[in-house]
C-alpha cells in the first residue's frame, strides 16, 4: 500500500469518527422509561386495579398527593391519589350542555351575566359534584353543586 492510498484512508477514517462524534453530540438524549410514581407501588398497584385500559399521560407529585393525568375511552381524565395509594377523587373536564339538568337552568338563569371560564366533574369516594368557575369583567366565582342546586365555594374580585 503506497503512502497516498493510506493517507486518504486515515482521512476518510478521521472524517468519519468526526462525523460521528458530532452528530452524536447533538442528538437528543433518550427519554427513561416513564415511571408513572416515584418509588410507590402502591399507587401503581391501585391505579392499574382501577383503570384497566387507561394510558396515562403525565404525573405530579405534590405534598400530600399524586395527580395522574390519563386517558380511558378518549377521554382525559385527573386521578388523585394519596401517598399511601388511596384513591381521592377523579375529575375531568366537561362541557355546560353535560349537566346535569336542573343545574343547567340553575345556571343559565341566575348567572347569565357571566361565562364559563372552568367547569369539571368530580367523582369522589363520599360525593359526586360539579364546580363551574364564572367570570365577568369584575368578579370570579366558583360554584360547587348540592344535589340540584350551585353554592359559592369561592369568589374573589378582579382587580
Amino acid at each position: 500500500m503506497n503512502q497516498t492510498t493510506f493517507l486518504r484512508r486515515t482521512a476518510i477514517t478521521m472524517a468519519l469518527l468526526l462525523t460521528l462524534s458530532i452528530s452524536y453530540g447533538f442528538t437528543r438524549p433518550s427519554l427513561p422509561a416513564f415511571k408513572p410514581f416515584r418509588s410507590n407501588d402502591e399507587i401503581s398497584i391501585a391505579f392499574s386495579k382501577s383503570f384497566h385500559n387507561a394510558q396515562i399521560i403525565s404525573k405530579e407529585a405534590h405534598k400530600t398527593f399524586t395527580k395522574l393525568t390519563f386517558r380511558m375511552n378518549d377521554m382525559i381524565m385527573f386521578a388523585y391519589y394519596s401517598e399511601n395509594g388511596e384513591l381521592l377523587a377523579v375529575t375531568r373536564n366537561i362541557l355546560s350542555t353535560q349537566l346535569p339538568m336542573g343545574l343547567l337552568v340553575n345556571l343559565r338563569t341566575d348567572y347569565s351575566k357571566y361565562w364559563i371560564s372552568d367547569l369539571f366533574e368530580l367523582s369522589g369516594e363520599s360525593q359526586d359534584c360539579y364546580y363551574v368557575t364564572l367570570e365577568n369583567s369584575d368578579v370570579k366565582i366558583t360554584l360547587r353543586s348540592v344535589g340540584d342546586r350551585w353554592e359559592v365555594f369561592s369568589s374573589s374580585e378582579k382587580q
